[in-house]
C-alpha cells in the first residue's frame, strides 16, 4: 500500500498522487539522491499479485526506457519493492492536451500543427525502435509550462518484433483506429490514425464521432465515413484539411506509411498553409488498368533506351556490374594475359574464339585448359553438347507437328471452336482493352441493400440509395443501379441504386421473399467479448439495438467477461432484423463483499493535530485492498456506498490519518490509525 510521506526502493520519497489509470496510480515524489522531483508510477495492490497484470507492467517500462528522445517522457528507473511494482519517470510540469483543449476550445492552426509536429517527433523514434502506442490520445500528450510536448503513458505499448502480432486492445474509442476497433493487426500506422483524431479535435474542438457506447462509437470508425474538419473549421487551410483526412483513411495503405513524412507535410503546412501539396492515394485508382499515353506507346516501340541498358549489363572479373564495352575491354587485357603468360603461346585464333564464345554464354569453362591437356574441368563435352542439340531439335518438330494438327483441327472443327470464335476472344479483349481506365462497377441488382452497398463500397465507391415505391420486389431489394454494372468508373464516383420498399409486392409473397431477402446465416459468436461480438454481428447486418445482452454468473472464471450463450444458435438461418440474445459471464458468483460506509472525524486523539491541518486519509482492509484513500482539511468526512466502491472480503479495516507538522527541529510527520467495522453490499 503506497501512503503519502512512505519512502520506496530506498530513495524516492512519495508526496501526492497526481494521476490514475487502469492499471496503476501516478504519484509525484522526490528522488532523494539527485534531488530531483519525479513521477512514480506505481501497479495497483489488486493486480500486483496477477502475473499477467506484472508482465504487461514491465513490459510498458521496458518499452519507455528503450526510447530517449525530447519528445517522449523519459523513463528513469524501474523496481518492486516488497511487492510493489513500480518505475521512475520524468515528472512534466504542465497539463494535458486534453485539458489544453477543453480551456481554449478550439487551438489556433499554428499551434494545432506545431503541437502535431512535435507528437509526431517522439512517435518517428518509438516506430523506428519498433515501438507502437496504440493509445494516442490527448490524456496522453502532455504539455510542459515552456511548451514542450512529450508523449506519455506507453500503457498498451508494444514491441512489434513481429509483422503478425495482433492487439485486442481498443486504446480509447474516440481516437481508435478502424482496424483496432476490429481486434485486427495495429502497426504504426495506427498511431498516426489517432494522431490525425487529435488533430482533428485540436483544430475544431470536438471529435469526429461521438455515441451512446463505445460500440456505436467503434462501428462509426469502422462504418462511417470521416467527416471534414472543415465543416466544424470553415477557416481550416486547405493543406491542413488534407492531412488530417489522409491520416484518418479507413485503409492503412492510404494514410501517411511512416511519421516522416507526416512531420514533412506538417512544416510545409506551417509555410504555405494555403497550398494544395498534399497528395491523398487511392490505390484502387492508381492500380486500376489505364491506357497507355503516346509518349508511353512510343518508348514501349523504340525500346527505352535508358531500361534497354540494363540487359547489357554483365559481371566482370571483379565480380561488379559493367555494360559491353567494359568487359570487351576486360576479356581482351584477359586474353592478351593468358597469351603471354601461356607456356604454348602459339595459341590459334580458332582457340581464342572458343573461349570467347563459352565466355558469352551461361558455361564455365576451366582458365587452366590449354589445346592437348587431358583434363578440363566443369567444361561440357562435345559428345553432350550434340546429345543435347538432338534432343532440342526432336522437342521443335514435336511442338511444330502439335501446332499445326492443332490449327487443321480447329479449321475443321474438330476442336469445337474454328478461326471465327478465336477472332471473337482477340477483338473482344482489344474491346475491353480499349478502355480499361478505372474499377469496374460490380452487379449488385438483386442484392440485399446492406450487401449490396457493403460490395460497392468494398471496391471505392460512394453509395446512395434511392427508394422505389412501385417495384414489386421485395423490401431492401435493389432493383436498379446507375451507373449500370460491368463499366468502368474512377474511384469514389457515387452509384446510385434503387431500393425496393416492397409496397407493391403481392401480399402472398412479402413475408416469404422479404425473408429471403435478409437472411443470413448466425454466426458463432461464443468466446468474443460483447464488443467484439456486437462488431461482428453488426458487420453482418444486424441492428446493433436488436442485440440484447444479459449478464450471468459463471463458475468458469477463465470465461469472464465473454459471451457463453446465443440465440439464435450458429448455422441457424435468420432475417437481420431479428431480435439476437447473449449471455455474457460475469464470473463466479462472488462471497459477500463488504464496504466502508460513514464519518471519519478528525485525528484529534494526536495533541500536534491543529483544524486547517491537510491530512491523508487512508482505509486498508485487513486483506490490504485499499478502500479509500484521500487528501483533506474538512472534517468530517462523509463515505456513502457507490456503485463503482473499492470493496473486501474482511469485515474490518486499517483506518490511518497522517499529517506533517512543523517545529523546532523540523518537519514532522504524525499519524493516527483506527480499526473501522466494514458494511456489507447491498
Amino acid at each position: 500500500m503506497i501512503r503519502i510521506g512512505m519512502i520506496i526502493g530506498d530513495r524516492y520519497e512519495i508526496q501526492e498522487k497526481i494521476g490514475t489509470g487502469g492499471m496503476s496510480d501516478v504519484y509525484r515524489a522526490l528522488d532523494h539522491k539527485l534531488n530531483r522531483p519525479v513521477a512514480v508510477k506505481v501497479l495497483k495492490q489488486e493486480f500486483s499479485e496477477n502475473q499477467n497484470f506484472v508482465q504487461k507492467f514491465r513490459s510498458e517500462a521496458q518499452a519507455a526506457a528503450g526510447l530517449m528522445h525530447p519528445n517522449i517522457v523519459n523513463v528513469y528507473d524501474v523496481g518492486n519493492d516488497k511487492g510493489v511494482y513500480y518505475f521512475v519517470m520524468e515528472l512534466v510540469d504542465g497539463i494535458t492536451l486534453k485539458k489544453y483543449i477543453e480551456k481554449k476550445s478550439r487551438l489556433t492552426v499554428k499551434e494545432a500543427v506545431s503541437i502535431g509536429i512535435q507528437v509526431a517527433m517522439g512517435l518517428d523514434a518509438a516506430h523506428k525502435n519498433n515501438i507502437v502506442h496504440r493509445d494516442i490520445k490527448p490524456q496522453n500528450i502532455m504539455i510542459s509550462k515552456d511548451g514542450k510536448v512529450k508523449v506519455t503513458d506507453f500503457g498498451i505499448a508494444k514491441a512489434a518484433s513481429s509483422n503478425t502480432i495482433t492487439s485486442n486492445v481498443m486504446g480509447s474509442v474516440h481516437y481508435t483506429s478502424p482496424e483496432q476497433a476490429r481486434g485486427g493487426f495495429s502497426d504504426a500506422k495506427s498511431d498516426i490514425y489517432s494522431l490525425g483524431v487529435t488533430l482533428f479535435e485540436m483544430v475544431t474542438g470536438r471529435v469526429p464521432f461521438n455515441g451512446d457506447t463505445t460500440v456505436a462509437i467503434a462501428i462509426k470508425h469502422i462504418q462511417e465515413q470521416f467527416p471534414s474538419p472543415s465543416i466544424y473549421a470553415p477557416d481550416l487551410p486547405i493543406s491542413v484539411e488534407k492531412i488530417i483526412l489522409k491520416c484518418c483513411q479507413k485503409s492503412p495503405d492510404r494514410r501517411y506509411q511512416n511519421a516522416t513524412d507526416l512531420i514533412k507535410d506538417l512544416k510545409r503546412s506551417l509555410i504555405t498553409p494555403n497550398e494544395d501539396f498534399v497528395v491523398l492515394v487511392d490505390p484502387d485508382e492508381e492500380g486500376a488498368t489505364r491506357i497507355a499515353s503516346d509518349d508511353e506507346q512510343e518508348m514501349i516501340r523504340n525500346g527505352n533506351p535508358q531500361g534497354g541498358k540494363t540487359g547489357e549489363m554483365r559481371l566482370n572479373d571483379t565480380g561488379t556490374i559493367g555494360s559491353d564495352d567494359q568487359i570487351k575491354t576486360v576479356r581482351n587485357n584477359r586474353n592478351s594475359r593468358d597469351i603471354q603468360s601461356s607456356p604454348n603461346s602459339q595459341r590459334t585464333s580458332n582457340d581464342k574464339n572458343y573461349r570467347d564464345e563459352y565466355d558469352e554464354g551461361d558455361y564455365v569453362y576451366d582458365r587452366s585448359y590449354r589445346p592437348g591437356s587431358k583434363k578440363r574441368k566443369d567444361v561440357r563435352s562435345d559428345d553432350s553438347l550434340d546429345k543435347i542439340m538432338i534432343l532440342m531439335a526432336v522437342v521443335a518438330v514435336v511442338l511444330v507437328f502439335v501446332i499445326i494438327a492443332f490449327i487443321v483441327g480447329g479449321h475443321m472443327g474438330l476442336f469445337g471452336a474454328g478461326t471465327t470464335g478465336s477472332s471473337a476472344t482477340v477483338s473482344s479483349t482489344q474491346a475491353a482493352g480499349s478502355d480499361a481506365s478505372g474499377i469496374i462497377v460490380p452487379d449488385v441488382v438483386g442484392m440485399s441493400y446492406i450487401e449490396a452497398k457493403t460490395t460497392l463500397q468494398d471496391k471505392g465507391f460512394k453509395v446512395e440509395k434511392v427508394d422505389d415505391n412501385e417495384s414489386s420486389e421485395a423490401k431492401n431489394v435493389v432493383v436498379a443501379q446507375t451507373p449500370s454494372k460491368d463499366t468502368r468508373q474512377a474511384s469514389g464516383t457515387t452509384v446510385t441504386i434503387t431500393v425496393s420498399t416492397g409496397a407493391h409486392m403481392a401480399a402472398s409473397d412479402t413475408a416469404s421473399s422479404e425473408s429471403s431477402a435478409n437472411e443470413v446465416v448466425m454466426p458463432s459468436v461464443i468466446g468474443l467479448d460483447e464488443a467484439s461480438a456486437r462488431l461482428e454481428l453488426v458487420e453482418m447486418g444486424f441492428s446493433n439495438s436488436n442485440i440484447n445482452v444479459v449478464m450471468v454468473n459463471n463458475e468458469d472464471a477463465s470465461l469472464t467477461d465473454l459471451v457463453i450463450n446465443q440465440t439464435p444458435a450458429k448455422g441457424t438461418k435468420v432475417s437481420t432484423d431479428s431480435a439476437i440474445n447473449l449471455e455474457v459471464s460475469v464470473g463466479p458468483k462472488a462471497a459477500a463483499a463488504y464496504v466502508f460506509v460513514g464519518n471519519i472525524e478528525a485525528p484529534t486523539e494526536n495533541t500536534y493535530y491543529t483544524s486547517g491541518t491537510t491530512v491523508n486519509v487512508t482505509i486498508t482492509a485487513a486483506d490490504g485492498t485499499l478502500l479509500f484513500s484521500s487528501a483533506t482539511s474538512s472534517f468530517p468526512i462523509s463515505v456513502i456506498q457507490s456503485q463503482n466502491q473499492a470493496y473486501t472480503s474482511s469485515t474490518t479495516a486499517t483506518l490511518e490519518m497522517s499529517f506533517v507538522v512543523n517545529t523546532e527541529s523540523g518537519t514532522v510527520t504524525q499519524s493516527v490509525t483506527r480499526t473501522v467495522s466494514l458494511t456489507q453490499m447491498q
